[in-house]
């Protein structure tokens, strides 16, 4: 049994780090994900494909959008769909899942709590939905297979033993949403789960983890894309991950070290961009000369890009503040009063410094980045 699956496309998703006409680019190479998931489920010949959930985000979702769903999956025919509804797309009066007419070939699990489907002789697939956005409770409690043969479990859940100390991953949610223990997959009977939520990927011994197939933000790590699952007759398991993203982004780090004037900031941004196109993030850091000024609103995005979010959080500058803190000068003065500030943070205090001694010097750009937020600039 060959079955494809895939979680975690977000369809619909706001992209807030995004201004309005990269956030509609974005969400329209979603809608091409989905169907470069399904022409590869065609060219796979596969027996099945599988969601495990966050198909599309219940709270944006467009008036086309189950439309557009239906249509995909109907392409598929005889091919079959299951998909187990999560936290973003949770099933209730006013889903697109209750509201769409599917077609045959499409099977939407409404139950709260794990309810078997057969794929073929001895081979049953159990799935559940969410019911809401929250407090989706542990799956595997009490839950146990009552027949015999070969079974998986399609579900979006988070695996706990994420949450360790060391075993949660950059960039994944917090929030447990349908929790387990990995150990509960094998205690209920079920050879392999097929799951949705987190959206590293990951291949443990019992448990697969997709991963969400197309970008949704900057730096993110791992094979990601849909799973071939193999499924023997003996619930063995064998997987193969293939990339369906429409898409790539990009993440670029620019070393401004000793750069004296602004326009060389822009060389430098320039020959690390070389040969990079589509949507990209710029981290500059380094050390630059006092009176340069590095703004990421002035620095012009090459004709390849087609939108950034540019980072200065990183970047240092040369002012020499044990000559500035030994000064009896009024800036001297300032320069002691705020290294001597108890209730100021590392990062609110070297912003202090720097908009104050910018001011000091006459200067107009006064702002300084103290934060790391995902703004594109177009």
């Amino acid at each position: 049994m060959r079955l494809l699956l895939f979680s975690d496309l977000h369809l619909e998703r706001g992209f807030a780090w995004a201004p309005p006409e990269v956030g509609r680019e974005r969400r329209d190479a979603l809608r091409r994900c989905l169907q470069r998931i399904a022409e590869l489920a065609v060219q796979l010949a596969v027996d099945a494909v599988c969601c495990g959930g966050d198909l599309y985000e219940h709270d944006r979702y467009r008036p086309d959008t189950g439309t557009f769903l239906r249509d995909v999956f109907a392409g598929l025919d005889p091919i079959p769909v299951f998909v187990a509804p999560g936290n973003h797309d949770w099933l209730g009066p006013t889903s697109i899942y209750a509201s769409t007419r599917w077609p045959p070939n499409v099977h939407i699990f409404t139950e709260q709590r794990l309810t078997p489907v057969s794929l073929a002789d001895g081979l049953t697939l159990w799935g559940a939905a969410h019911h809401s956005p929250t407090s989706a409770p542990n799956l595997l409690d009490g839950f146990r297979v009552d027949r015999g043969g070969v079974h998986l479990a399609l579900f979006h859940g988070s695996e706990l033993g994420a949450f360790a100390p060391g075993g949660e991953r950059a960039g994944e949610s917090p929030q447990r949403h349908a929790p387990f223990r990995a150990e509960q997959i094998g205690a209920a009977g079920l050879h392999h789960a097929l799951l949705g939520h987190f959206h590293t990927p990951r291949d443990a011994p019992d448990h697969t983890y997709p991963g969400n197939p197309e970008p949704l933000t900057f730096g993110e790590t791992g094979d990601r894309g849909a799973v071939l699952i193999t499924v023997d007759g003996s619930g063995s398991v064998q997987r193969q991950r293939h990339r369906v993203a429409a898409t790539r982004l990009h993440d670029v780090t620019v070393d401004l070290d000793g750069v004296a004037h602004a326009e060389a900031v822009q060389d430098r941004v320039d020959a690390a961009l070389a040969g990079v196109g589509g949507l990209v993030r710029v981290r500059l850091r380094g050390e630059v000369a006092p009176e340069v000024l590095v703004d990421p609103g002035r620095l012009r995005r090459p004709p390849a890009v087609t939108a950034w979010v540019v980072r200065a959080g990183e970047v240092t500058y040369g002012y020499d503040l044990a000559a500035l803190r030994a000064e009896p000068t009024v800036r001297g003065q300032f320069v002691r009063d705020v290294e001597a500030d108890p209730a100021l943070s590392d990062e609110m205090r070297r912003a202090v410094l720097l908009t104050g001694l910018r001011a000091f010097d006459g200067r107009e750009d006064l702002a300084v980045d103290i934060g790391d937020p995902d703004r594109a600039v177009v």
